[in-house]
C-alpha cells in the first residue's frame, strides 16, 4: 500500500487563484482531483491546461473534461440519471413524493484520455485501459 500524505485544501474563489493554487500544488501532490460545479465549468479550460503545466494529472468529475485534455474522469452516467428524474412527472400526476423512492446512481463511467497521459509521462495500465467506458485519444 501506498502511503498517501494530506495535503491542504486551496480555497479558490476567483479566476485570478487558479494558478497559484496549482503552482503551491506541484510540489505538494502527485495529482488533483477536482470537483465540479459552477466556478469549475466556468474556469475548466484553466484548470486543465495550468495543471498540465504543473504536471499535475487530473481526475475530474465530467467526461467532457476529459474531452477537454483532463487525463480521466469517473462519475455517474448523467444521461442515465436525468432518465431516472422522471419523479417530476409522478408528482405532477399526483404521487406524494414520500411515496416515490429515493434512487442513487447505479451506472458509473470511467473515462481515459490517453493523449493527456502521454504529454504527463505516464502509462496507463491495458487492464484500466479496458475497464473504461470511453478511451480519448
Amino acid at each position: 500500500m501506498i502511503p498517501i500524505a494530506p495535503v491542504p485544501r486551496l480555497g479558490v474563489w476567483r479566476s485570478q487563484d487558479i494558478a497559484p493554487a496549482l503552482e503551491k500544488l506541484k510540489d505538494k501532490a502527485d495529482a488533483l482531483y477536482v470537483v465540479s460545479d459552477a466556478f469549475i465549468a466556468a474556469n475548466r479550460a484553466s484548470i486543465i491546461n495550468l495543471a498540465l503545466i504543473e504536471r499535475l494529472p487530473t481526475i475530474l468529475s465530467y467526461a467532457d473534461y476529459v474531452k477537454a485534455g483532463g487525463l480521466m474522469s469517473y462519475g455517474p452516467n448523467y444521461t442515465d440519471l436525468f432518465q431516472r428524474a422522471a419523479m417530476v412527472d409522478k408528482i405532477l400526476h399526483g404521487t406524494k413524493p414520500a411515496d416515490i423512492p429515493v434512487e442513487q446512481p447505479t451506472k458509473f463511467d470511467l473515462t481515459i484520455n490517453t493523449k493527456t497521459a502521454a504529454a504527463l509521462g505516464l502509462t496507463i495500465p491495458p487492464t484500466l485501459l479496458a475497464a473504461a467506458d470511453e478511451v480519448i485519444k
